[in-house]
């Protein structure tokens, strides 16, 4: 998993099999494949910011980063059936198994591409993320400082990150590059970040 997940191409030979994801409220029979993250089962990290958010917005546009083979994006589109729900990822493998499971699923307000192209101008009335801790902590930056921005006024993202990976930092650096973040749910070593747009006159 480690070297191949976020790569646009993965090397490692396919190998399909099928995940379940079972929410209180929803379940999704899932396609994975070698090469993206998670494919033996939904990541329990996954499974705990799906547990514990909020219900997303019930129109608008919203946002996966970094979907991958899509059980973030599928449960926004299940529980928002009149929003738009968009997954990106770099990985167009997992973004193909993604729109199968769509497909599957029978949602069609949800959408994957990659993440380089997504219209610049499209604004999100939440995000929620399981982000790729593991592309280290100068891409992970990177990646939030070109997504959280496109937050509209009243919208929210919701992270997921493990305490040994940095959950604790993150947040820290999240409300000093100006975009106020608190922890709202803590469970079997993960925290769930609820960030809020960057405060007015913030200087990045």
């Amino acid at each position: 998993m480690g070297e191949h997940y976020f790569a646009e191409r993965p090397d490692a030979a396919s190998r399909r099999r099928t995940v379940d994801l079972v929410l209180p409220d929803l379940h999704l029979r899932l396609d994975t494949d070698s090469g993206m993250f998670s494919p033996d089962r939904v990541d329990l990290g996954t499974r705990v910011l799906l547990e514990t958010v909020p219900d997303p917005p019930a129109t608008g546009d919203l946002l996966d980063l970094g979907c991958g083979y899509g059980p973030i994006a599928l449960t926004m589109a299940k529980r928002s059936s009149q929003a738009r729900v968009l997954g990106v990822d770099v990985n167009q493998r997992a973004l193909m198994v993604a729109e199968g499971n769509a497909e599957t699923a029978g949602l069609d307000n949800v959408r994957f591409n990659l993440v380089d192209d997504t219209d610049p101008a499209l604004r999100f009335d939440a995000i929620w993320s399981n982000p790729p801790i593991r592309i280290g902590k100068a891409a992970l930056h990177d990646l939030l400082l070109a997504w959280l921005p496109r937050l509209t006024p009243a919208g929210l993202a919701h992270l997921v990150v493990q305490k040994h990976l940095g959950s604790d930092s993150l947040q820290r650096w999240l409300n000093g590059q100006g975009f106020p973040t608190e922890r709202i749910a803590s469970r079997s070593a993960y925290r769930v970040l609820r960030v809020a747009p960057r405060t007015e006159g913030h200087t990045p």
